[in-house]
């Protein structure tokens, strides 16, 4: 598996190896959240055609928690900020008929980003 690609993956902060074990670790218990994630943000044939949709996944996780940073005045706003919320609100939103649902999938999203970056800190 490939992080290339993978903005928020691929950086110093993180090592390959590591991030595929410590993602192994949360698939296990977090298989129902990866799977509805990936159908909402990708069709059933890009599904098929991506080996890494996992990692696909979790970068995008990572990202919906560095806009709440910036959403949550954590972090000062750059000249993307608002391209960036508004795509993954869209990303997120196609189809939703509420804002409860949309709701749900962003905390689904943080909540895998901060579950990877608590395993990924564990792992020695």
């Amino acid at each position: 598996m490939s992080i290339a690609g993978m903005y928020m993956l691929n950086t110093e902060e993180y090592r390959e190896e590591k991030i595929h074990q410590a993602l192994d670790m949360l698939y296990l218990d977090r298989k129902n959240e990866f799977r509805e994630l990936s159908q909402v943000l990708l069709n059933e044939k890009a599904l098929k055609a991506m080996p890494n949709w996992k990692e696909f996944v979790l970068n995008f996780s990572l990202d919906v928690e560095d806009a709440f940073k910036t959403w949550s005045g954590q972090r000062p706003l750059s000249s993307s900020s608002p391209q960036k919320a508004l795509t993954l609100l869209r990303q997120l939103g196609r189809k939703k008929t509420s804002m409860n649902q949309l709701a749900h999938l962003l905390n689904m999203s943080y909540n895998l980003s901060c579950e990877f970056k608590e395993i990924y800190r564990r792992l020695k």
